[in-house]
């Protein structure tokens, strides 16, 4: 590939945009934003087929070619300027304030930026090299979250407010003490269970310390699941353990068979544990899953499949007149509890009174990881983006901007 920005021309003009180098890159508060009608170009959807993505001109997908050179080049301009190096990033950045720093997953350093802008289901630009595949941290905790949501379509789950230890083995005590045993599946996939335990060597208070000195740490205050919000990785690995328990499969088994396949994912994804999260069910030994890459692990996927992963839940859970997700599972994920307002399921940001992402319609979403990795998901103008490796949210909000104002 060619590094830099690939839009593409009509036969009746020149590229739109310009190649910049010569290498290769529990309960509800509130309904989501109702969405506009799609409009009229997406109302019989393209699907990509698994080695054929078609691409389209800005032009021909009803975007003007201009504004979305402007969009690529500042995601490109406004790539992270923290080292490639993740093992050192890791370090001194979250290793920098906390305990138990050391990774137990495996860690790969990043590319440059890198991203695609989809239109109506076609590719109408892309940089860097979106084939590039890299951690994509956080954004593990939203394909963790469909592998909930489709235990729950099949009645492996029967209703998220049920409590999570009911549906646990005997002698697995993930929910045994009696502040875990008010915890139900809502506040796992929330992130406001205030699960207290260690796992996998990792206790829950060392992730994002709280309390004045380190000898606070460890005597954190205690919050009635459903009550607090608190991103924790510690807790979202408790999640991933909990499925795995209910589905006696491998996450990435179902994900890969219920998901990945289906929409004509590529096959070199992985999704990774850590080295001493495995366990044994039914006599098999299983190795559970994390929810991101804090100490390593998590998803290492290129821009492609996490764009093909964004579009699915563009066209509502269908993919090519086939409900892979159920619609109700999505717009639950979509709704914000009573403890964060801009958080659905994880890890879906909502743009709630257009606050966090003041360019952008309310009614859109993000999957978003460190580094940051973000799938951009917008009902309102038919668009999919994945922007991976870019500087800040402010940055982000500029970016996104762009492309909406060449949708208009």
């Amino acid at each position: 590939m060619v590094s830099g920005i690939r839009a593409f021309a009509s036969t009746a003009g020149v590229l739109s945009l310009l190649a910049v180098s010569s290498s290769r890159p529990a309960g509800a508060q509130r309904p989501a934003a109702a969405r506009r009608p799609a409009p009229a170009a997406a109302e019989r959807p393209y699907f990509p087929e698994r080695f054929d993505w078609q691409h389209k001109t800005p032009a021909e997908a009803g975007m003007d070619a201009a504004t979305v050179d402007d969009a690529v080049k500042l995601a490109i301009a406004y790539e992270s300027s923290s080292t490639k190096d993740l093992t050192i990033d890791l370090a001194t950045t979250f290793g920098a304030r906390e305990p138990y720093d050391t990774p137990i997953g495996p860690v790969k350093a990043r590319g440059a930026a890198n991203g695609l802008i989809t239109r109506h289901g076609y590719i109408v630009a892309e940089w860097g090299d979106p084939k590039r595949v890299d951690m994509t941290f956080s954004v593990t905790k939203t394909f963790l979250t469909t592998t909930i949501g489709l235990a729950w379509q099949r009645g492996l789950i029967h209703d998220v407010m049920d409590y999570a230890r009911d549906y646990m083995p005997p002698g697995v005590d993930l929910f045994d003490a009696p502040h875990n045993q008010k915890i139900k599946w809502d506040d796992l996939l929330r992130q406001t269970s205030d699960w207290q335990g260690t796992l996998w060597g990792k206790p829950d208070w060392a992730d994002r310390p709280e309390g004045a000195k380190p000898s606070d740490w460890p005597n954190r205050e205690l919050h009635e699941p459903g009550t607090h919000y608190k991103y924790n990785d510690t807790r979202v690995n408790v999640m991933a353990l909990a499925a795995l328990e209910v589905w006696r499969r491998p996450l990435p088994d179902v994900l890969r068979d219920e998901i990945m396949n289906p929409i004509g994912a590529s096959s070199t994804w992985r999704w990774f544990g850590y080295d001493n999260s495995w366990v044994e069910i039914d006599g098999q030994k299983m190795q559970s899953m994390t929810g991101g890459g804090h100490w390593g692990g998590g998803m290492f996927i290129d821009a492609y499949d996490m764009a093909r992963f964004g579009y699915l839940f563009l066209r509502n859970g269908t993919w090519n007149g086939r409900e892979i997700v159920s619609p109700k599972w999505i717009a639950m994920a979509r709704t914000p509890g009573p403890a964060n307002k801009d958080y659905g399921f994880a890890n879906w940001f909502l743009n709630t009174d257009r606050k966090p992402l003041p360019s952008a319609p309310e009614s859109s979403v993000t999957f978003r990881g460190n580094g940051q990795n973000i799938i951009y998901i917008d009902w309102d103008h038919d668009i999919v983006a994945v922007i991976r490796w870019i500087g800040t949210t402010k940055q982000l909000d500029e970016v996104i901007g762009k492309i909406v104002a060449a949708a208009k």
